[in-house]
């Protein structure tokens, strides 16, 4: 006679994807940083001995987060959010200036950026919400405008230091979150119209925003015209200017994809790295990956990210808890968002912004945060039964003529 225990597993896929992307980064990172740190610091290693450390936290994070019972999450969403609206605030009032805005609190001894800390305290308190509102979000005033308040409220914190690509990401993957929760469509349309010129006037407030969107336009027209001749024009006046414009940032990104072909000039090739597109081992580290590992490299990239996306969507199908449930969808759209629209601008598909790729791009507080998150989706799936472990125990019984029990 025999009784049997059951464990479950986290969700191997997700994690592999994630350590995978972690572990090329660092290799892309340090080509793309490499010409850069060289003649900043006059050390190329520089930024890669700094990223190895932050990805060696991230690594803890993912396998901390995935430790912690995300059920304990739940009751503390609301004061994580004041914490979250608390550090927005403290930028706006210090002020500490990089570039123009203010997105870093900088105490010395630890800088971070508190937009990563406010989205992910934003998606834990949107799904405890919808956990607890399950029925009521279907009403405007009760359910419905109470996730809207504290989507918008972050969203406008972000946008005032001012960091419009956040803040913009973080409307819409609250408006995806809102969607996938089972709010009413009319509700979202009649929330999101009046938005629209509303968006558009804060775009043309800063005249770097216009431009942009100005840029963008010429080049869609560029594009779809095949205009071979403001293309080239385009490029080499970004050349002369050390692409000095957003426009010109984007094409020498495009170059790059150019150069890689098919199969890519190899690891540490890269030409573009070279001071053609501006710090190309943050936001357009993409550009990088194409042009060293080719079209085909870059498929395999992408992939990776949609692995995590349907993983995270399965995850979520066979999570029993309502709060789980939103959790497991709300960080998958979280993660997986950020690295399609970075893809889209790196492809010229979308307007030049200021967002990471996840887990590859260089920097701290994107990685380890969004690190954390992959840790709290890897325990949800540990408490589903996608993957149980059968381990069986003998126990005592009696014992027949031959000897066994």
């Amino acid at each position: 006679m025999k009784s049997s225990k059951k464990y479950n597993y986290a969700d191997l896929p997700t994690l592999l994807c994630v350590l995978v992307l972690l572990a090329f980064g660092v290799l892309v990172v340090y080509t793309a940083s490499s010409t850069w740190a060289a003649k900043k610091f006059e050390d190329s290693e520089h930024l890669l001995n700094e990223h190895v450390w932050k990805v060696l936290i991230a690594v803890g994070c993912i396998f901390l987060g995935m430790n912690v019972d995300y059920k304990k999450y739940q009751k503390y969403t609301k004061p994580a959010m004041f914490v979250a609206i608390g550090l927005l605030l403290a930028l706006l009032i210090l002020k500490n200036e990089v570039k123009g805005t203010y997105r870093f609190l900088d105490f010395g001894f630890l800088t971070f950026q508190p937009s990563e800390i406010a989205k992910f305290a934003l998606v834990l308190h949107l799904s405890a919400l919808i956990a607890a509102k399950e029925e009521a979000i279907l009403k405007f005033k009760n359910g419905f405008a109470t996730l809207l308040f504290w989507i918008v409220l972050i969203a406008l914190l972000v946008m005032l230091q001012p960091n419009f690509s956040m803040g913009a990401m973080i409307l819409l993957t609250g408006f995806i979150i809102m969607y996938l929760s089972g709010v009413r469509l009319k509700h979202l349309v009649l929330t999101i119209v009046p938005m629209i010129p509303l968006v558009i006037s804060y775009l043309f407030l800063a005249k770097y925003r216009s431009n942009r969107i100005g840029l963008y336009i010429d080049n869609l027209e560029a594009l779809i015209k095949v205009d071979i001749a403001t293309i080239k024009a385009v490029i080499n006046e970004a050349v002369i200017k050390s692409t000095g414009n957003a426009l010109g940032q984007l094409w020498q990104g495009i170059l790059a994809f150019g150069n890689g072909g098919l199969i890519g000039v190899g690891l540490g090739n890269s030409r573009q790295r070279d001071f053609f597109v501006p710090e190309a081992h943050g936001d357009f580290i993409f550009s990088i990956v194409g042009e060293e590992y080719g079209l085909i490299g870059t498929v395999l990239f992408m992939i990776l990210f949609m692995v995590i996306f349907l993983r995270g969507y399965k995850i979520a199908k066979y999570t029993q808890d309502a709060f789980g449930k939103y959790l497991a969808l709300s960080i998958t759209v979280l993660i997986t968002s950020y690295a399609f629209v970075n893809a889209g601008v790196t492809l010229g598909i979308l307007p030049v912004t200021g967002l990471p790729m996840p887990f590859v791009s260089y920097g701290g507080t994107s990685i380890i945060i969004s690190a954390y998150a992959i840790g709290v989706l890897l325990n949800i799936s540990k408490q589903t039964d996608m993957h149980p472990k059968q381990t069986r125990i003998p126990v005592v019984g009696t014992v027949n003529a031959e000897g066994r029990v």
